[in-house]
């Protein structure tokens, strides 16, 4: 027969054991969840960048970043020798190449990079409709009050420029 001991468990003792398996398991779901949203953040990017490239050969797409661009400082030029849907398609053209950089990854980091940068500049600049665009609501008092088009359908592109940061960075470091 076993006897139990009738000292106290020392629970200090106890604990790291039993708090190295829960630290364990917390830490490998931790690493599995950030390879996880790893994944999804760059290639997530990448489709959203390849769908709205495409959507650009369309009329509906091309007629409506006619507005963004033609009150846009940096780009309103770009009508007069491409037109509307030429500047479309080849923004779509553009747009659909810095997609498949970006998802480049596991072939070429550099590739990412690219990609990345471009997009970077890319959703910088059609930030900056927030400020050439009028999309402030004024029957909600202006400024903070967005309107859907192009206000709030513009203020995405703050995730997605992060989403390019983040991918350029991770890229180059690992070039």
């Amino acid at each position: 027969m076993s006897t139990i001991n009738a000292t106290p468990l020392d629970r200090s003792q106890a604990r790291p054991a039993l708090g190295d398996g829960a630290l364990h398991d917390t830490r490998a779901l931790g690493a599995t969840l950030d390879a996880a949203g790893r994944a999804t953040i760059r290639y997530g990017l990448a489709l959203v960048v390849a769908w709205i490239g495409a959507m650009k050969f369309t009329a509906y797409e091309a007629g409506a970043i006619q507005p963004l661009v033609a009150n846009s400082p940096l780009l309103a030029w770009v009508y007069g020798p491409l037109g509307v849907q030429g500047f479309a398609n080849a923004l779509g053209v553009l747009e659909i190449a810095i997609a498949l950089l970006i998802a480049l990854r596991p072939i070429s980091a550099l590739a990412c990079a690219c990609g990345s940068a471009l997009a970077v500049g890319m959703f910088a600049t059609t930030l900056s409709f927030l400020l050439s665009t009028p999309g402030w609501q004024a029957s909600l008092g202006g400024f903070p009050a967005l309107s859907v088009v192009p206000g709030q359908f513009l203020l995405k592109d703050v995730v997605l420029l992060g989403a390019a940061l983040w991918s350029c960075g991770d890229a180059l470091r690992d070039h």
